[in-house]
């Protein structure tokens, strides 16, 4: 698979170590074991490449954590790769969600500039908001439809609308959202792990909910407590981006992550 980055250090593999990752002939990142110590060296900032957008990120995670000997961080990690539709997934911990939901509506102040990802539970908070001057961005068509419902001003971004999601996803969403700056953006998340962060299935999602967190001022991701040591295909957030807005979580994450228990 192929790599998009800004740029990369070219490396001269040590006599200790075996390279794994080329930019052409050029060495870019090499494991090994030197003086008793284990590394995993890349050549390039993985915050500025399009790696975590790669259904191989996790895996590359997994097996560098599994080298290094730290396996404990994997035990407990249920790896997912397929999608459930909204259907199947709105009345999956149904409670637990609205609970979430009413606690991130009460988080909105009437002059902010919200951007509202697609979602199960971000769906929920469609049942808390009420009249308020806020502007919603959303990439959700049945979130804009109940917000415009309510006579609320929404606008709903452009671009490749994914049936099982119900949401507008891909480049031309992404761009878009490239030219707001939101107070406050509430995302759901497909999964959540203390190597591999906030995931989702899909790349083409997972690109706009990456570019839609990085323009907002705070970002809220609401998950229930089945989500967390959950990993999916593609990471699109760290875990230490933003705060967690749960129900219950387990206690390795209360310093790993900002986090409100609702």
């Amino acid at each position: 698979f192929q790599i998009g980055v800004n740029e990369t250090n070219a490396y001269e593999i040590p006599s200790w170590g075996t390279g794994f990752l080329w930019a052409g002939e050029q060495c870019a990142g090499y494991y090994g074991e030197h003086d008793g110590i284990k590394e995993v060296v890349v050549g390039f900032d993985i915050r500025e490449s399009d790696f975590p957008l790669k259904a191989e990120f996790p895996v590359f995670i997994a097996n560098s954590i599994r080298y290094l000997g730290d396996t404990s961080l994997l035990a407990d990690n249920i790896y997912q790769a397929a999608e459930q539709t909204v259907t199947q997934r709105t009345e999956v911990h149904r409670e637990e969600k609205r609970k979430i939901a009413q606690y991130a509506v009460s988080l909105i102040e009437p002059q902010d500039f919200i951007y509202l990802d697609a979602g199960t539970t971000t769906g929920y908070m469609l049942d808390f908001i009420e009249d308020t001057r806020a502007t919603f961005v959303t990439n959700a068509v049945a979130h804009a439809q109940r917000l415009a419902a309510k006579g609320i001003h929404v606008i709903l971004i452009g671009g490749t609308l994914k049936s099982t999601t119900e949401a507008v996803v891909g480049t031309m969403a992404a761009l878009a959202l490239k030219d707001y700056h939101f107070t406050k953006g509430f995302f759901g998340t497909n999964g959540i792990s203390l190597t591999a962060g906030h995931t989702t299935p899909d790349a083409d999602e997972a690109l706009v909910k990456r570019t839609a967190a990085q323009q907002c001022r705070k970002q809220y991701f609401l998950c229930d407590n089945s989500k967390f040591n959950v990993v999916s295909a593609v990471t699109f957030a760290a875990l230490a981006t933003g705060t967690l807005l749960t129900d219950a979580a387990p206690e390795e994450y209360a310093e790993a992550a900002d986090m409100i228990v609702c």
